[in-house]
């Protein structure tokens, strides 16, 4: 019995990181509060290497979905894949420089009350996109600017709560973009930074396994595969919902979801329960 209910925690979580990824909800953030509501170690290795491994799930669908846009960005001209690599930098930065510290206090005590914080942040921010976009009269094309602000705060995104996709194409949209391309891009963007956590993962899984498996037994392997297998799946519908959602910057609905999440969280914090 204990083996099918670690699965199905499994489980569940590939398929909230699969729809939360490109949904501009935090896929992170509601890994951090399921995991707590789950009673699940976020400290340890075991739990580090599995929400890796969920993010590679959500990389599948990316490139499923967007084969063609990232073959082409190895055509000429360039530009493209120059912006997205120079787009990648600063989350690269943070993700070196903060990553630890920022698990350990999303882990702690106080994880869920700084979770809600980032959840209303987010939502502040989706509103303040659709009113922007809802009065612009002038959009312009993808430019250098614009892809520049969304990498800033695809680095910022390394909060959980804050939504990678949801503050990356609110930033490309504030900076003039179209909502469609900006949220195209910042799924692009997505690429590289997943993959390359990945990578190091596997690096440090290479270098201790000990420490990276500790705990792992035959139901987290099981629902590790099956996890990052629900993660792909619902990542692919996630992308086409968000197309045509937030293509056409209607934000308000996923704000009002965060907002009512941000005083849930709150609420289980302060009573004590999360």
């Amino acid at each position: 019995m204990e083996f099918f209910k670690t699965v199905i925690k499994y489980l569940l979580l590939g398929t909230v990181q699969g729809l939360c990824e490109f949904l501009p909800v935090s896929s992170s953030g509601h890994l951090v509060l399921l995991q707590h509501a789950l009673g699940l170690n976020r400290s340890g290795g075991g739990m580090t290497f599995l929400n890796l491994m969920l993010h590679f799930g959500t990389l599948i669908s990316v490139v499923a979905v967007f084969h063609r846009e990232i073959a082409a960005l190895f055509r000429r001209p360039f530009k493209p894949l120059i912006m997205l690599f120079a787009a990648t930098v600063p989350a690269a930065l943070s993700g070196i420089l903060f990553e630890e510290k920022i698990d350990a206090l999303f882990a702690g005590e106080r994880g869920v009350f700084c979770l809600s914080l980032c959840f209303a942040a987010t939502a502040a921010m989706l509103l303040l996109c659709e009113i922007v976009v809802r009065r612009r009269k002038r959009i312009r094309p993808l430019s250098w600017a614009q892809t520049s602000a969304m990498g800033v705060m695809q680095a910022v995104a390394i909060l959980p709560g804050i939504s990678r996709s949801g503050s990356t194409i609110a930033a490309g949209t504030l900076a003039g973009a179209r909502p469609d391309e900006a949220a195209r891009f910042s799924f692009l963007m997505s690429v590289p930074v997943i993959l390359g956590g990945f990578l190091l993962g596997v690096k440090d899984a290479a270098l201790s396994p000990a420490i990276v498996f500790a705990g792992v037994g035959a139901a987290e392997i099981v629902g590790m595969i099956l996890g990052v297998a629900a993660a792909a799946v619902s990542g692919y519908f996630a992308i086409g919902l968000v197309m045509k959602t937030l293509g056409r910057a209607n934000y308000r609905y996923f704000a009002l979801y965060l907002i009512l999440l941000s005083v849930f969280s709150m609420t289980l914090s302060l009573l004590g329960i999360l």
